[in-house]
């Protein structure tokens, strides 16, 4: 389908283990900082994984009224945080509210709230002193109210939950509602806070986690032979979407064009990858269409690239059936091996890694590449340990989560 309106990306903000803002993120990025570290939210001597990317130096009350920042959830704060950031990058002013909205993605919402008040209520005498606030902080889709709320945005407003594939989604139905005329403007992306006693000790029990205790900086290690799961991380990114016309109109800044997005399922099974990355196959096969190029068109990857044994297989077998032999002209990376996995925020994070990418000339590393995969084709580009200079003109962002969800997005250097 030919789309008349053309969408871009005029803000961006991040909240995350290797920065507090989209500046500091990309400086991490490209110097290939590790976010990996013991665990301090809480006393994780007693849990198989015993460190995490957690946000750093993060104050709330710095950022949000005192009073307001007690009615949210971690994950809200981070979204508020990243989202003002956007907001401010953008320089909006004088934009028709009711044609401004707001779509945001998280995994699994307020954890912490839910953990806190639960336990409470566990620990008491069963007499019920829920906080009034216990369901409004915990629901996934009130980070898109608030945010709504604090910029006047009347459009389009709702939440995307599609575990690790929620941000991705989140911004491909931003795009897909500017392009069909609902909306001007929308906020999206997603945030994630899940680095609690019940995220990590899920996440252990289902064997997906690093237990590399005795060196979290190197746990995170996509693609190296020796990987043993994800790293847990945590935060947030926040992007402005805005149609072409109505951006070039006020003199906007434009970090580039989002020229489609893809999605698929893997039909195979609730956590597990398919073994031949037909769903992961699938999503950039329609992501390039929905876009209208050819895969020889696009010069980087970011991958999904969790660091886990299964999925980085598959989806390095997805990349191969779809890009044939310009799989080995292309650069791919994962960021995970620096953030960690920030669930439903990953998405909107490494949108920003592929948008950085394309305005800064260098592809972000791979870190923690210690040990070649005989069963990866070595001849793949994975951008081990060091960040490369490139001109990258379209890349492209794959998202993947729980439940067979895939989601693929393409950034464009603008044209006019």
């Amino acid at each position: 389908m030919k789309y008349t309106r053309r969408v871009v990306v005029t803000g961006i903000g991040a909240l995350t283990p290797i920065g507090n803002t989209a500046r500091e993120f990309w400086g991490g990025l490209a110097k290939g900082v590790s976010g990996a570290a013991p665990i301090t939210r809480f006393d994780a001597e007693k849990f198989r994984t015993k460190f995490a990317c957690e946000v750093k130096n993060f104050e709330p009350n710095d950022h949000l009224d005192r009073k307001e920042a007690r009615k949210m959830d971690p994950y809200t704060w981070y979204a508020m945080v990243t989202a003002e950031e956007a907001f401010n990058d953008s320089q909006l002013k004088d934009f028709d509210s009711d044609r401004a909205g707001v779509i945001w993605g998280s995994g699994i919402g307020g954890l912490r709230t839910f953990t806190d008040e639960v336990m409470s209520f566990a620990n008491g005498d069963g007499t019920p002193r829920f906080n009034p606030f216990f369901i409004p902080k915990m629901i996934a889709d009130i980070s898109a109210g608030y945010i709504s709320i604090k910029y006047g945005f009347r459009g389009p407003n709702f939440a995307t939950v599609s575990a690790c594939a929620s941000s991705t989604n989140a911004i491909i139905d931003a795009m897909n509602y500017i392009r069909l005329g609902h909306a001007d403007i929308i906020m999206t992306g997603g945030s994630e806070a899940a680095v609690t006693e019940p995220g990590m000790g899920g996440f252990n029990s289902m064997k997906a986690l690093s237990e590399r205790n005795d060196s979290p900086e190197t746990a995170s290690r996509p693609f190296d032979k020796d990987r043993d799961g994800f790293v847990l991380g945590e935060g947030a990114g926040a992007l402005v979407l805005e149609e072409y016309e109505h951006a070039k109109k006020r003199g906007a800044k434009i970090y580039g064009e989002v020229i489609g997005g893809g999605m698929s399922a893997d039909a195979h099974h609730i956590t597990a990858p398919h073994p031949d990355g037909l769903g992961a196959t699938n999503v950039m096969v329609n992501a390039l269409r929905d876009a209208e190029i050819d895969p020889s068109e696009v010069q980087y990857i970011n991958v999904h690239g969790t660091s886990t044994p299964l999925g980085d297989m598959s989806e390095v077998k997805a990349i191969q059936k779809v890009f044939g032999d310009h799989a080995y002209n292309l650069n791919i990376s994962s960021t995970k091996s620096m953030t960690g996995h920030l669930l439903g925020a990953a998405g909107a994070i490494e949108s920003i890694a592929c948008l950085m990418a394309i305005n800064k000339g260098i592809i972000p590393p791979t870190i923690n590449h210690f040990t070649d995969d005989e069963e990866i084709d070595g001849r793949l580009n994975f951008t081990f340990n060091e960040a490369q200079e490139k001109e990258v003109n379209i890349a492209l962002s794959n998202t993947f989560g729980f439940g067979g969800h895939n989601t693929s997005v393409i950034f464009k250097k603008l044209v006019d």
